[in-house]
C-alpha cells in the first residue's frame, strides 16, 4: 500500500518560515514525480509546486515563486517544502502528492479527474497577520 504522510505544519506569523516534509512508503520513490498542493476553506485544491523524479527540475505556482522551495531526498524517500516569507493568504491545508506522469504535467492536471495518483492526508499551515 502507498502511504504519503505530511508533517511540519503549524502556526506562524506573517514573514516567518516553515518547512513541510512528506514521508513516502509503498512505492518506488524515484519513479514518481512529486508535488505539493494546498486547499483553503471553501476553495479548490490548488497546485503549489512540483519536482521531477530525480529532483533536477521544478515548477512553481506564480503565487509562491521566490518564497517556496520544493526538494526531495530519494535516499530517504522524502519530499520537502521550504516556505519563507509566509503570508496570511498561504493559510491552507497542504497536501503531498505523487504521480508517474512527468512533473511538468502536474500543474495542469484536474485534481478530481486526472489528478495525481496518490495523496497524503494533509497538514495545516496557518499564517497570522
Amino acid at each position: 500500500q502507498v502511504q504519503l504522510v505530511e508533517s511540519g505544519g503549524g502556526l506562524v506569523q506573517a514573514g516567518g518560515s516553515l518547512r513541510l516534509s512528506c514521508a513516502a512508503s509503498g512505492l518506488t520513490f524515484d519513479n514518481y514525480a512529486m508535488a505539493w498542493f494546498r486547499q483553503a476553506p471553501g476553495k479548490e485544491r490548488d497546485f503549489v509546486a512540483a519536482i521531477s523524479r530525480l529532483g533536477g527540475s521544478t515548477d512553481y505556482a506564480d503565487s509562491v515563486k521566490g518564497r517556496f522551495t520544493i526538494s526531495r531526498d530519494n535516499a530517504k524517500n522524502t519530499l520537502s517544502l521550504q516556505m519563507n516569507n509566509l503570508k496570511p493568504e498561504d493559510t491552507a491545508v497542504y497536501y503531498c502528492a505523487a504521480d508517474l506522469r512527468p512533473f511538468s504535467s502536474i500543474e495542469n492536471m484536474g485534481v478530481r479527474t486526472t489528478g495525481p495518483g496518490y495523496w497524503g492526508q494533509g497538514t495545516q499551515v496557518t499564517v497570522s497577520s
